[in-house]
Formats: structure tokens, sequence, C-alpha cells
């Protein structure tokens, strides 16, 4: 018989509605097991290959894990379109539904306090970046640049080129600050995440702010406004994307999963 482990995608009030018509991970049944004030959406997953051997060699597998995020954000998502939930980190498993019943009344507490934060707020991110050319100025030319010699006056170019880049990163950095506390005032919590790598986001330029904003629904027109505010006002390019299920504020860490 083939041994198997309990995977938990997001944990929600136990009363409220599961996604309908959602498969899990290689498109197992989810469903909802409950404890106290507490259920977790779970499904049925093979432990060869999400016990801890098999998870190790398979998170160094891209194709494997491009789709087992996607399964998991699809049941994540598919929840959070008729309830409240928290989501797990990746790959959270337990052995069985006895010991995900367990975690949910040893930290309900914990869970409670989430899903009170969240509840009737939605998350929304905004980037912003900034597009840093040579500023005016940073090479010299005319008689100073004459009277040194070409290594001297190749390397005072580059200092003066240098300068002028960290003064023009400071100012973007600067504006980004503004533009953040213009959004924090208005959202009930933030999240300033670092950077996307460039490369593999794909984006031009800068980027000076990669922020996450909890808001309150009631609010979010007031909070798109600001953020069309920030667009006319600012020399970055700035850019809003929501609203998503608040991962960046409800994703519960779980330090004993089994």
């Amino acid at each position: 018989m083939t041994e198997t482990l309990s995977y938990v995608y997001a944990i929600l009030r136990h009363d409220a509605a599961p996604p309908s018509e959602v498969k899990g991970i290689a498109g197992a049944e989810v469903r909802k097991v409950a404890a106290g004030e507490l259920a977790a959406l779970v499904s049925t997953v093979s432990a060869e290959e999400f016990g801890e051997q098999g998870l190790r060699e398979h998170l160094e597998d891209l194709r494997w894990l491009e789709r087992t995020v996607w399964e998991h954000n699809s049941v994540v998502d598919a929840a959070a379109a008729v309830a409240t939930v928290a989501p797990l980190a990746l790959a959270t498993v337990y052995y069985d539904d006895d010991r995900v019943r367990a975690a949910l009344q040893e930290r309900a507490e914990e869970f409670l306090g989430v899903l009170d934060l969240i509840t009737g707020r939605t998350e929304w991110g905004v980037k912003a970046y900034a597009e840093l050319s040579a500023p005016e100025g940073a090479e010299d030319s005319g008689e100073d640049a004459q009277a040194e010699s070409p290594g001297r006056a190749y390397l005072g170019k580059l200092r003066k080129r240098k300068e002028g880049r960290a003064r023009a990163e400071g100012e973007a950095v600067e504006r980004a600050g503004e533009v953040h506390e213009a959004l924090a005032a208005i959202a009930d919590a933030v999240r300033v995440h670092p950077p996307q790598n460039k490369d593999l986001a794909g984006y031009q330029g800068m980027m000076v702010l990669n922020g996450a904003y909890l808001v309150d629904d009631a609010r979010t027109e007031e909070f798109r406004a600001a953020v069309d505010e920030a667009v006319r006002d600012s020399s970055l390019r700035v850019e809003l994307t929501g609203p998503w299920a608040p991962y960046s504020f409800a994703v519960v860490d779980v330090e004993e999963r089994r």
C-alpha cells in the first residue's frame, strides 16, 4: 500500500464554505478538515513525492516546482474567492488528518489572529521603477579636460559618472519612499519586499519599490486614487497589481509539519 501524507493549502474558519469543483495537487480532491473554530483545506499526496527525501529532490526540478506552485495557488485562489483564508507555505504536509486537527487546536489563537487581520481586506501590490540615465554634466569637456593627461581625464569621467548615478539612485529611492508613505497611510498593514531579480522579472530600469499593501475593501477606491496621484506627481514609473489574496500578510509559517 502506498504511503500518503495530508497536504494543507490554507486555514479558514470552520463555518466558511470551501471552494467547489477545484482540484489540488496532481488532481487530488480537496477536503475540509475541522477542529474547533478552524478548518484546513487538505489533499492526500504521496509520501514518496512529498516526504523529506522526495521533496528535496523535487524542489530542484523546475517543471515540478512550477506545476506544484500553480496547483497550490489554484486551491488558495479558489478558496479566497468565497471565504477568508490564510495560505500555508508550499508543501506543508502532516502524517495524517489527525495531526492536522492537532495543529489547528494547538495554534488556534495564532491562526484566528491572522484571519481577523485579513478579513474584509485585500492585498494590492505597487512597484516603482526609475529610469537612470547619465546625468547632465557627468562628463567633462573643454579646457579642464584638455589640460589633463588622457589617463587622468578618463578616470575623472568615470568618477563623475559614478557619482552622478549614485546621486540619481538616491533621489529615486527618496521619491519611492514618498510614494510608499502616502500609500501606507491608507493601508492597514504593509510589507516591503526586496527588488525582484531583473533578469527573471524582465523589467527595465531600477526597481526602487516593491510593496504589498493590505487595504480595507471600503478604502479600495481611495487607495487606487492615491496610486494614480503618485503616477501623476512622480517621475517614477509606478505599477499597481491586484487585487490579490493576501499572501504577504496571511501565509502562516509552520515549523513542525508532521
